[in-house]
């Protein structure tokens, strides 16, 4: 069972927007990390865009997923308890259910942000969006 934590953030909301995730095993080694900048968006598409990031990768090392993300919005979309208005979040909520069909099993889980893996990601999406700022 792999185990995937992911973050994904704006400095203004919209705009410049990063994201991140870490892919462990069941022993929790480090089976593949990364972060990336990916241009204007609001903060919820940059948290889908780390999903759909990890479980790309995710879908060529293993059959089976947990991944956890400290947004609770996207956590209750992909679970049905909150109703999806805005069409570009729709768009990246249909990616994520087409990705999880690559899986035996998956599941997403909120956690908050005190998590040491999401304390992770978070700080290497933070780390490319404050070189953005001290570029400008």
């Amino acid at each position: 069972m792999l185990k995937t934590y992911s973050d994904g953030a704006s400095r203004v909301n919209p705009g410049p927007s990063a994201i991140a995730f870490i892919i462990l095993d069941e022993d929790d080694k480090v089976l593949k990390k990364d972060s990336r900048l990916v241009g204007i968006r609001t903060n919820n598409q940059a948290e889908y865009e780390a999903l759909i990031s990890a479980l790309e990768c995710a879908s060529t090392l293993g059959r089976e997923v947990t991944c956890y993300l400290d947004s609770q919005l996207v956590a209750r979309q992909l679970s049905g308890e909150t109703k999806i208005e805005n069409p570009e979040l729709r768009t990246l909520w249909r990616k994520v259910i087409a990705l999880k069909m690559r899986f035996n099993k998956t599941s997403v889980i909120w956690v908050p942000r005190t998590d040491r893996h999401i304390q992770e990601v978070d700080s290497l999406v933070n780390q490319l969006l404050d070189d953005i700022v001290s570029r400008q």
